[in-house]
């Protein structure tokens, strides 16, 4: 039970950071630019970065449009399975769980929308890329932290293995 509340004392905190951020931003997005405008915040970036009010009914880079009920039980599935691997993880390799912890958060964020409003809103324009929001960032990071923290412990295992190669050759 204490290993339980230890590993919510980093996955609640992280997750809730990033849902509430990516809530109250989709929020001042939907109260402040009708559907389909746009602002550009920092001029001397002109059109390259806009903030853009975007109802995304599909999923990634605007595959599966107007499949909400698909994409929310896929979310929830998804949600279910990172959260169960949080906890079963045997090791304590904390860049793992920051990442699972922002992949959560980031993924919970957007189910969030597609359970009460039946889209996503998406806001953040960066040139030619697809629009996308906080949640989806939270997500894109949280799996990046992961990729880093499974090199790195590659990278180790290796360099321990090359290690005791090494040692061996020396000794025999």
């Amino acid at each position: 039970m204490k290993r339980i509340a230890q590993r919510l004392l980093l996955l609640v905190p992280i997750a809730a950071i990033v849902i509430g951020l990516d809530q109250w931003t989709k929020m001042l997005v939907r109260e402040a630019i009708p559907v389909g405008g746009s602002i550009a915040p920092v001029s001397f970036m002109g059109d390259f970065f806009q903030i853009l009010h975007w109802k995304n009914t599909g999923a990634a880079f605007g595959i599966f449009q107007n499949a909400n009920l698909i994409l929310m039980v896929l979310s929830s599935l998804i949600v279910v399975v990172l959260t169960w691997y949080y906890f079963s993880m045997k090791e304590n390799n904390l860049l793992i769980r920051i990442g699972l912890s922002l992949a959560i958060g980031g993924a919970l964020g957007n189910l969030i929308d597609r359970i009460t409003r039946g889209y996503v809103t998406d806001f953040l324009s960066f040139g030619r890329f697809p629009i996308f929001n906080v949640g989806d960032s939270a997500v894109t990071v949280g799996v990046g932290l992961m990729v880093l923290a499974l090199l790195l412990e590659s990278r180790g295992k290796n360099a321990a293995l090359e290690e005791s190669v090494a040692a061996k050759d020396e000794n025999g």
